[in-house]
């Protein structure tokens, strides 16, 4: 097998993402669908496995070996970059730090040397670093861009492994920018074992971010049904109304101009002036009304074999316009 930036033993869990027959690392530079009828070569590009469905994804595997740019720019001009490091910050996630503690107490309770796949991982995300930090876990993080962590390029659409390959799954900030985040939840359902976790994060009251890969958001209600197939650990508000209120603020002023100079500026402006409000979601992030005017919402499931149905969904909402009964 070919020397990329995924184990051996992992190697042999892939599949094509088209006919899903078994993929043969022959080389350094690709991986071959082993069906005669298929027959699809899949890039290996510094490493990195580029293993893409081209019928069913917005991207194509050129993009990756060309190295265009796709969700993430890729060559970012330096002194925007610079101002995005120096100005305050108008996010704030308040709960992921200990939603991954107990997220990671969770996949050691069932195994020693968890496998977690994380999609969009090609920069860290937020509150992940005892994941990264812990040697126990073996790390698969799959994007559609390459970035400084990404191991395998993939369409979250059609998940390049057989089934029940993970102990857990992770998709932090990533289901608003999927054409179907319902065909995504589904394969995530199918790649990881029974008893197998996942943890998302996403967003609720947050205006496009990511241009024109930017497509959905979700209610707390919505977000559950999203993933009915899983039994709740735990859920909530991650990033609050204080988040929301700030971005909102900043996108309004930015709504006055498409000059880049300009949105410079005036960006520059708002996290000046608005950051503070974000620091009021450490008073509202537990509080009912915060799931009705969240910036962003998290869920914690168990595959256990069970399906949430629309009635019981209803009676979970949990945010402060509840109805008398």
């Amino acid at each position: 097998m070919s020397s990329t930036k995924i184990s051996i033993s992992l190697q042999s869990l892939l599949r094509c993402p088209i006919c899903h027959s078994k993929l043969a690392f022959e080389s350094e530079n690709v991986a071959l669908c082993t069906n005669y009828r298929c027959g699809v070569g899949f890039p290996i590009v510094d490493g990195i496995p580029v293993i893409i469905n081209e019928h069913n994804s917005i991207f194509s595997i050129n993009d990756f070996t060309n190295h265009r740019n796709t969700t993430f720019n890729l060559h970012e001009n330096t002194l925007f970059s610079f101002l995005g490091r120096v100005l305050p910050d108008i996010s704030i996630n308040i709960r992921a730090t200990e939603n991954y503690k107990h997220f990671a107490n969770l996949l050691l309770h069932y195994s020693s040397h968890p496998r977690i796949l994380i999609v969009g991982g090609s920069i860290p995300g937020k509150g992940m670093h005892d994941i990264f930090a812990n040697k126990a876990f073996e790390l698969v993080e799959s994007d559609v861009s390459f970035g400084p962590r990404t191991t395998l390029i993939c369409d979250a659409h059609d998940i390049p492994f057989e089934d029940e390959v993970f102990d857990g799954v992770v998709i932090q900030a990533v289901l608003e920018h999927v054409l179907d985040p319902y065909r995504c939840v589904a394969e995530l359902h199918r790649v990881l074992k029974v008893n197998g976790i996942v943890y998302a994060e996403t967003p609720f009251m947050q205006q496009v971010h990511m241009g024109e890969y930017d497509y959905t958001r979700f209610t707390y209600l919505g977000h559950r049904r999203l993933f009915r197939e899983f039994d709740e650990l735990e859920s909530g508000a991650v990033c609050g109304p204080g988040m929301a209120l700030v971005w909102s603020y900043h996108y309004f002023m930015l709504s006055f101009t498409t000059s880049h100079i300009a949105r410079a500026i005036v960006g520059a402006f708002t996290r000046l002036t608005g950051f503070y409000l974000k620091y009021f979601d450490y008073l509202l992030i537990n509080k009912p009304g915060a799931l009705d005017a969240a910036s962003g919402l998290f869920f914690m499931g168990l595959k256990a074999g069970n399906i949430l149905s629309d009635r019981d969904l209803i009676k979970q909402y949990k945010g402060a316009q509840r109805r008398s009964p």
